[in-house]
């Protein structure tokens, strides 16, 4: 839904070979579609998602009632639009020209996706179709599978911090997941409501569906853990991520492998579940290290099937 954000080159995907290696079916839909169903929703719906918001997200006491029932009116049109379309995932985004009705339905869309995500309908910011892939394949292994990127590196604890602004997938928070006003999104236009969380401490698992030089798509995965300690508290997803490799060697390791800059999170040791899902696609599926308890903990591994 809407365009690429034209900033992010290597977010770019051919999504016939999408279509083509995961067997799918792709739809193209647009803004327009989501800011006309948002006319037709009641206000006893809108009340109603607020109540479920306040049920389901620890609102913070700056959020206003307005954005609520602004973001409120957002989710049940979405809802609508997945079910029109038969969505089973999302890729979005949307940078406007002054439509006030487009640019209301995007600036308020973040509590309605993050509702979508936790009930296996994934939604990935900035159109990253690829990330929706991996998410979906995430989620389909009932591991979440959040949106995620780096943010930063702890040195000294060796760890390295990952999340991203957007939809959080708030069933694989630690805690309750919390609401927050934003003046501004971060290095986008608009304003409205976010929400913050980090994934659940514990084991887990880095997926990317990376887009090859030749023209393949292949998948790259490292198991990890993610711990508990200080996260920016800025609206977003975030989370400390601790590598048996070391923060240093898996972030070159994974790097060397060409991926996006996003990737999908989720709980548990996924790995081998993603080697046999690559074995039985035909696709490449390259293993960065093992996480703790995984059968390949402190190694680097390489396996592929064409």
């Amino acid at each position: 839904m809407g365009h690429y954000y034209n900033g992010m080159l290597d977010i770019y995907s051919d999504i016939t070979l999408q279509c083509a290696t995961f067997g799918g079916h792709l739809e193209i839909v647009e803004v327009d579609e989501l800011a006309a169903k948002r006319r037709d929703v009641s206000d006893v719906e809108i009340a109603a998602r607020v109540a479920l918001f306040r049920e389901q997200f620890d609102v913070q006491a700056d959020c206003s009632q307005e954005e609520l029932e602004r973001a409120a009116r957002t989710s049940v049109a979405l809802e609508r639009l997945v079910a029109e379309h038969d969505l089973g995932s999302l890729a979005y985004y949307y940078m406007g020209t002054g439509n006030v009705d487009n640019e209301d339905a995007i600036s308020s869309i973040i509590l309605g996706n993050s509702l979508l995500t936790a009930r296996g309908i994934p939604v990935a910011g900035e159109y990253e179709v690829k990330n929706a892939q991996a998410m979906k394949i995430m989620d389909s292994f009932g591991a979440g599978g959040s949106f995620t990127e780096y943010y930063a590196m702890d040195w000294k604890e060796d760890v390295v911090l990952m999340g991203h602004d957007g939809p959080g997938h708030i069933a694989i928070a630690e805690g309750k997941t919390k609401v927050r006003p934003l003046d501004v999104y971060h290095g986008k236009v608009g304003r409205g409501l976010s929400v913050e969380i980090s994934v659940k401490h514990g084991p887990v698992t880095l997926l990317s569906v990376v887009e090859t030089e030749d023209g393949r798509l292949k998948l790259l995965v490292a198991e990890g853990e993610s711990v508990p300690g200080p996260v920016l508290e800025i609206g977003n997803t975030n989370s400390r991520y601790k590598f048996s490799i070391g923060a240093r060697r898996f972030t070159n390791d994974w790097k060397a492998q060409g991926p996006a800059h996003h990737c999908a999170v989720g709980v548990g040791n996924l790995a081998g579940k993603i080697e046999k899902l690559g074995r039985l696609l035909g696709i490449e599926t390259v293993q960065i290290c093992g996480g703790p308890g995984g059968a390949t903990s402190g190694l680097a591994r390489l396996s592929f099937d064409r």
